[in-house]
């Protein structure tokens, strides 16, 4: 009896739980409902809700990165935490947008959100800002503080507003590493590296304690390259010597006291700024400029990620018998396996070249890189893909965004042209692998390992244990065999001579400034160039231009939706007001605001040590 009574209890003590699982899952999805409802009631017929003559508030956030990340926008759903981003694609074709479009009057620039871009991304945005004014609009910027990348981005516009007691912060670029080898000495640490090419210098952090003369030589050139296209770029939007921007930083503190520390001063006597304006000063400027809004409270205005949701879905929807140019972007790591979007997989990207080959209506394929290297085998995976379509008689074009080195220009190769702009950074044909040892650290405290194996490579990837010889030596052979592999992948792919590809190679990196003419790419453009060229290779006067993504789960296509909807009614129930935007910069920059470099792509930071598969990095 009691073992009948406890099956009973066990039962109803099931079907309880199975009713609570029921009844969350259908309020969870009953919200949901709901939320799409409400969105849909609220956007609904708002087609032409912003008034003829509005201003476009374009307020980018977070990275300008080339793929938004799935993951992102699953974490924005459930509100955990996580860096924003802004594409870089849905910004431009914003921009030109809107000035095709007879009910923009101006651009706003709000850029205090801005964190993170490559100078050749802010100098893509910045030539779509110049073909907005070339219709004959206008643009102007108001910040409470610009950092180096908010500067150059608001240095296009036709009228730039600092707040009285704000501040233009330029630093000019560098790489400061942190070095370890010191450090692991005292920790009795051996970090075993096998590398080919001097200039690889992803590494040297834990086999030196400074930077290597190589490497600094490497380093100052690109940098040089850079920071003269930024200066040169800057100088001629705002009228200025170019001599004016290094003497504005090098000599602040005598600059500074000249106007007794007040640094929005500076930066207007410096020629930095227009006008020094308050929030509402401003706020006023823009009601002077467009008129004021229905409710009389601010100036007529759309936030762009309102507009822009409204207007790309229009002008990206292919027509269905068109020819296409596929495009297809390459961003982050280079890993093996499927990565999710935002990232470079080599079965989920080589998948992607798949599709457009085999699509008949796809005529050209241009990849998009943004990427500082990764895995070998994924690499020539990749490569190998875009070769293969070159075969099926499509032409390939690569299009490097800020940074396609290493293992990047490894699947670059494989195109019929390369383009990038000038601050592209390129090249690092090298390769290397690493591998810690921590036997001596272990056994000054008391720890020891032994044992017995069948080989002689038997535990040889215990780190408890000194480095095995023949791993040591079957590791350096890889590296040797991959490097070279690297060799004549340049050689065949850009038809140069093993030597000549040697001489550039040694794992030194390239602005493609200097890299051109080394023939490491073909063409100086951003996107659009290298698509329109792609269309001419592939002999086609009418195309649409499609992007190749992986499908998304039904939950990933849920999740996209709310969040763009959510982020359209955020942005367009609660418009963007001149009081609102660029919120207090405090009385101390933060270390974001004051870092010492201009970011560029991923160059500086070292991804992973894979022995496995070999990566590149630098």
């Amino acid at each position: 009896m009691r073992t009948v009574l406890k099956s009973i209890g066990r039962g109803i003590n099931r079907f309880w739980k199975g009713v609570t699982v029921l009844r969350q899952v259908f309020f969870n999805l009953l919200f949901i409902a709901l939320v799409v409802l409400v969105v849909a009631f609220l956007l609904s017929g708002t087609e032409d809700r912003f008034p003829p003559g509005s201003a476009l508030v374009l307020a980018p956030q977070g990275k300008i990165v080339e793929q938004s990340t799935e993951t992102l926008l699953i974490d924005r759903f459930y509100g955990t935490t996580t860096g924003a981003e802004t594409v870089l694609r849905d910004l431009i074709d914003g921009i030109d947008a809107a000035g095709n479009d007879p009910k923009i009057k101006i651009l706003v620039l709000d850029l205090e959100k801005l964190e993170g871009a490559g100078i050749s991304q802010l100098q893509e945005i910045g030539e779509a800002f110049k073909r907005f004014k070339a219709k004959g609009k206008t643009i102007v910027a108001f910040g409470d503080s610009y950092d180096q990348r908010q500067y150059y981005l608001a240095a296009h516009a036709d009228r730039l507003y600092l707040h009285p007691m704000g501040q233009v912060w330029l630093s000019g670029l560098g790489i400061y590493r942190h070095y370890f080898k010191r450090a692991l000495d005292k920790l009795q640490v051996d970090f075993h590296v096998f590398r080919v090419g001097i200039y690889k210098s992803a590494l040297e952090p834990f086999m030196r304690n400074d930077m290597s003369a190589d490497d600094r030589e490497s380093n100052q050139a690109w940098l040089t390259v850079l920071w003269k296209a930024y200066t040169t770029d800057v100088a001629a939007l705002r009228n200025l010597p170019v001599e004016r921007i290094d003497d504005y930083i090098n000599n602040l503190d005598v600059n500074l006291a000249a106007e007794g520390g007040d640094a929005a001063r500076l930066a207007l006597r410096s020629g930095l700024v227009d006008e020094l304006k308050t929030r509402d000063e401003f706020r006023d400027e823009l009601i002077r400029l467009v008129g004021q809004d229905e409710n009389e409270e601010s100036y007529k205005q759309v936030a762009f990620e309102t507009y822009s949701a409204r207007m790309l879905p229009k002008l990206r929807h292919p027509e269905t018998e068109s020819s296409r140019v596929g495009l297809i972007v390459a961003e982050g790591i280079i890993a093996g396996g499927n990565q999710p979007a935002g990232r470079i997989g080599a079965e989920s990207t080589a998948d992607l070249i798949r599709q457009a080959r085999e699509d008949e209506k796809v005529k050209a394929v241009v990849l998009r890189i943004d990427s500082g290297g990764g895995s070998a085998v994924a690499a020539e995976i990749i490569r190998r893909e875009l070769e293969l379509t070159r075969k099926a008689g499509k032409p390939v074009v690569v299009s490097m965004s800020s940074i396609a080195a290493s293992g990047a220009y490894w699947i670059s190769v494989a195109a019929d042209e390369i383009w990038a702009l000038p601050t592209t950074i390129t090249g690092s044909i090298g390769i290397f692998a690493a591998l810690p040892t921590f036997d001596k650290t272990l056994k000054a405290i008391g720890i020891s390992a032994d044992g017995v194996g069948t080989t002689r490579l038997s535990g040889a990837f215990d780190l408890s244990r000194p480095l095995n010889p023949l791993l040591a030596d079957a590791l350096q052979l890889r590296i040797e065999r991959g490097y070279q592999r690297f060799i004549d992948r340049v050689s065949q792919g850009r038809n140069m001579v093993p030597e000549a590809v040697e001489k550039i190679a040694q794992g030194r990196v390239w602005a493609a400034e200097t890299a051109k003419g080394l023939g490491l790419i073909d063409k100086f453009g951003g996107l659009g160039p290298a698509v329109e060229s792609a269309a001419k290779l592939a002999k086609l006067n009418q195309y649409d231009l499609v992007v190749i993504e992986q499908p998304l789960t039904a939950k990933e296509r849920l999740v996209k939706r709310l969040s763009r909807l959510i982020g359209i009614l955020v942005s367009g129930v609660g418009s963007l007001r001149a009081d609102k935007i660029l919120p207090s910069f405090g009385s101390a920059l933060n270390n974001r605001e004051i870092e010492a470099t201009l970011q560029i792509g991923d160059t500086g930071r070292t991804y992973a040590l894979c022995l496995e598969c070999m990566v590149f990095s630098d």
